[in-house]
């Protein structure tokens, strides 16, 4: 590794660390070094609050004048709720700045590394770029599609089951395995699930990690509007939840929910829910990155909309059996191979017990 790698991946995992919270705005984080030494460390927080270079220019002060800066993502060059991050890079007298990312986002895209050029600053860029890249995978996607990034995570025996015959599932996998799966919640901007297995498990499907964490946007597909108002999520303030339904739904339903000011009915037209609507509707009200948790047959539904970009499945070493035991995803699934998905195995861990593995959906 070198000198420039080295900073950069220490810019890298300060950015870890804030995945999932800054939504809708990416993870980043910048490192300020002046002859060899880091003077200045940033990473933003939440969105509508300072931007990394910001806080790392700041922590510098006079020390940022002739440094360098590493960034893990291009500096934004335009006005949002905070001022051009590429600006107050040459504002503060950095000589040499190094990027990993570019940032896909239309009104950044160059802009912010050609200011720098323009203003006399050495820029590099890609350094660590697929590193830096993974960690803004849903954000990129979401910038280029307007779709929220879709994972759909699952908990399997060894022979595929979810469940045994008699619909016994708590736990297949141990609690290690159970406490990253909160990870994924907590860097998600929703989860969602379907009817049923609100009306079989009760979740409440909200994040539970040492120290706390986010709560999702909790959603529920519920084409005749099934789920009982005495339900967790319902009765739980803690997090919004959304219920999607079909047209049939009556004033006589929807009364019940009136009371509850975190939750909210949207009716579609269609009679059935359809997953088409609700991705474009999630992407409308900027919703970045969705988990899918349950059950198989919404599953189902998401791989044949073709609209599943991760697939994260723990694995436990166990064989359950059964023709009648539940698998994770049900349905009709698709009747051709060629019209299936492809993807790419990216990594395989053991976590307690369990394996943890992920595959990403190859694009083209």
């Amino acid at each position: 590794m070198d000198r420039d790698e080295k900073y950069m991946q220490m810019a890298i995992a300060m950015a870890e660390g804030t995945v999932g919270q800054t939504t809708p705005n990416p993870s980043v984080a910048a490192v300020v070094v002046r002859a060899n030494q880091v003077v200045g460390l940033g990473v933003h927080v939440k969105a509508g609050e300072p931007h990394a270079e910001v806080h790392a220019l700041k922590m510098a002060g006079e020390k940022a004048e002739g440094a360098e800066i590493y960034v893990t993502l291009e500096p934004c060059s335009h006005y949002g709720q905070t001022p051009p991050c590429a600006q107050a890079v040459i504002d503060a007298g950095i000589k040499r700045a190094i990027i990993a990312s570019h940032d896909p986002n239309p009104k950044v895209s160059g802009r912010g590394i050609q200011m720098m050029e323009e203003a006399g600053i050495e820029v590099k860029t890609a350094v660590l770029k697929e590193k830096a890249d993974q960690l803004n995978r849903a954000f990129f996607h979401f910038i280029q599609t307007k779709r929220p990034y879709v994972r759909l995570k699952s908990a399997i025996s060894m022979d595929g089951k979810i469940a045994t015959s008699t619909g016994e599932s708590q736990w297949i996998t141990g609690v290690e395995a159970r406490l990253d799966g909160h990870r994924y919640r907590h860097q998600s901007a929703a989860i969602l699930v379907g009817v049923n297995t609100v009306m079989m498990d009760n979740p409440k499907l909200t994040t539970r990690l040492e120290g706390g964490g986010d709560n999702p946007v909790r959603i529920v597909l519920d084409t005749n509007l099934r789920t009982p108002p005495a339900a967790q999520l319902i009765q739980d303030p803690s997090a919004p939840t959304w219920i999607f339904t079909g047209a049939g739904v009556t004033e006589e339903q929807l009364t019940p929910f009136q009371n509850f000011s975190h939750v909210d009915i949207i009716q579609f037209q269609s009679e059935k829910v359809d997953i088409e609507e609700v991705v474009d509707y999630l992407g409308e009200q900027k919703i970045t990155s969705l988990l899918i948790e349950g059950g198989a047959t919404v599953a189902d539904a998401f791989v044949r909309s073709g609209h599943v970009n991760e697939v994260i499945t723990y694995m436990a070493p166990k064989v359950i059996g059964g023709e009648k035991s539940l698998t994770s995803v049900a349905g009709e699934g698709i009747s051709s191979l060629k019209n299936i998905d492809r993807f790419e195995f990216v990594s395989s861990e053991k976590i307690g017990d369990d394996l943890k593995i992920i595959a990403v959906k190859k694009e083209g």
